[in-house]
């Protein structure tokens, strides 16, 4: 609110704010029944799948727990049918080692429905990353979009 927050980094536009003060911060969250909230996602790494929407981050947890993936980074791609279906960028935790769609939409299914589940998996050798560390997805999508993964 307001007390905590009047103006943001290069963000002094009412834009960002609600009308009664709150800063949009783009994260997506939950509050449970004890008042808990667990961001889980950016509104503009959200993937909107045939009206559905899919969690990136929810996806990057799952297949980093996988014991050949050491990264994901999942963005969403065009899809003619869908509008959007996932994509999945992976760093094997050994580059000798190999892991197939198959094997990661079985290790996904336990955990999420069928439209959730990404169609494709590209493995390359490291997760373009920004100045803090974090996934750079804005690079990955551009990435995609010249055909350069």
């Amino acid at each position: 609110g307001a007390w905590v927050i009047k103006s943001y980094f290069k963000t002094n536009s009412r834009d960002s704010f609600t009308d009664d003060g709150w800063f949009k911060t783009g994260d997506v969250s939950t509050i449970d029944a004890d008042g808990y909230m667990q961001i889980t996602d950016r509104t503009k790494d959200l993937i909107k799948s045939g009206g559905e929407w899919i969690s990136s981050v929810a996806l990057e947890s799952a297949l980093m727990s996988h014991s050949k993936i050491s990264e994901a980074a999942v963005i969403a791609i065009p899809d003619e049918k869908w509008s959007e279906r996932p994509l999945a960028t992976l760093v094997l935790t050994n580059e000798s080692s190999t892991v197939s769609s198959e094997e990661l939409k079985e290790y996904l299914s336990k955990d999420f429905a069928k439209y959730q589940i990404p169609d494709q998996y590209i493995t390359i050798k490291q997760i373009p990353k920004t100045s803090v560390g974090k996934f750079d997805k804005k690079k990955i999508r551009r990435l995609y979009a010249e055909g350069k993964l």
